[in-house]
């Protein structure tokens, strides 16, 4: 781990920490099964039985409104699984993960106040390719 990750990591707590291991060994269980070509919502189904499975509770398509002039306003914004109100995940299904993908999950970070985040592609031959981790 170099000096950069372990920055990253500092200030997580231990048990946001473990739910971030939680997600990320649910979301390889999900790709072995399913692998790639499915609809994003057919993968934020399955990835929400198995960390349910796993005794995790989990809000999806959770509404995340935009605070402006003091007033919350919903501006249609869902997280697709807000995981112990602790941890976002946004699931794609794309041919490739883009700066703005990564932009997307960090926005919703500072609106949700999370610190950890996953941006989770299932569009991809091999599950590390696919996984992002985003901490603020």
């Amino acid at each position: 781990m170099n000096h950069e990750d372990h920055k990253e990591h500092e200030g997580l707590s231990q048990a946001v920490e473990g739910l971030g291991r939680i997600v990320v060994d649910a979301g390889l269980k999900v790709h072995r099964a399913l692998g790639p070509g499915l609809l994003e919502s057919a993968y934020e189904h399955c990835l929400a039985f198995e960390l349910n499975s796993r005794g995790v509770s989990l809000a999806r398509q959770s509404a995340l409104p935009i605070v402006y002039e003091g007033s919350k306003l919903d501006a249609g914004y869902r997280l697709d699984l807000l995981v112990e109100n602790s941890v976002v995940i946004e699931i794609k299904a794309v041919d490739a993960l883009t700066r703005i993908h990564e932009a997307q999950v960090l926005t919703y970070l500072r609106l949700s106040g999370c610190r950890l985040g996953f941006l989770i592609n299932f569009n991809v031959m091999l599950f590390k390719q696919g996984l992002k981790r985003l901490t603020l």
